[in-house]
């Protein structure tokens, strides 16, 4: 990251699991990396390039855990707008697109609303000040608007084939922090949820919850109808407390 961005470097701040509830066995190293200008289209593809050297996909079990790094322009979050400006975004699940040449450009992202809520309320300062003192509060309707934009993607089993576990989680993180403006680790939130639901949605959270924690394995791959009962049902709670 210094080798790419040194010249606009502002601040890199570390955050999601590895400050708030630990390291589960897939989790993310979450970095989040403010520049004073955006980078070229050339810098953003060499930088993405250097960072599959030192990511690896989930369950690899080799040396490196999977890297999701997003960067931003200060100028484009401070003052705090909706929908803000992503310069960068490099995470497992672009490898083969970047492999292949393929690079995201910069976009309009509500989900940097949640990002950085996320990262003040917990995060550890690698580089400059702490991100409640770098950057401004998200309001309070920007925060739920972007729990809202985020559900809106999950409509149809094609939305979630392959990534039931992941899906589940998050909803199970957007309920907790539609009710609670703050943003709780997935295997909290799964706990905090569970005790909320109905009997027969049950057993879905809590072996997607011990499957996040390792103790379990996971197969909601297998789980279609019970899936797709869950996220219809989340997805209706957390719009009614969103209204």
């Amino acid at each position: 990251i210094e080798r790419h961005l040194a010249a606009t470097l502002d601040t890199i701040h570390l955050f999601g699991s590895a400050i708030d509830g630990g390291l589960k066995p897939d989790s993310d190293i979450d970095l989040l990396v403010t520049v004073s200008a955006a980078p070229n289209d050339s810098l953003r593809q060499a930088l993405m390039l250097d960072l599959l050297k030192v990511s690896s996909p989930p369950g690899d079990g080799g040396t490196w855990r999977p890297l999701e790094l997003t960067v931003v322009a200060r100028s484009e979050v401070v003052p705090w707008r909706y929908p803000a400006r992503r310069e960068l975004q490099f995470g497992e699940w672009l490898r083969h697109d970047i492999l292949s040449g393929t690079f995201e450009p910069a976009v309009l992202d509500h989900d940097l609303a949640i990002l950085l809520t996320k990262a003040r309320q917990h995060s550890l300062a690698l580089l400059g000040p702490s991100a409640a003192t770098f950057f401004e509060p998200v309001p309070k309707e920007h925060f739920s608007k972007a729990l809202f934009d985020t559900i809106a993607q999950w409509n149809a089993e094609s939305d979630w084939k392959g990534d039931e576990r992941n899906v589940v989680l998050a909803l199970a993180r957007i309920w907790y922090s539609a009710s609670t403006g703050l943003i709780a680790p997935k295997d909290v939130a799964a706990a905090w949820v569970s005790e909320r639901l109905p009997a027969e949605h049950r057993p879905l959270i809590c072996k997607a919850r011990a499957a996040y924690l390792g103790s379990e394995d996971d197969d909601l791959a297998m789980r279609v109808e019970e899936t797709a009962a869950f996220v219809r049902y989340a997805k209706a709670t957390i719009e009614r407390i969103l209204r």
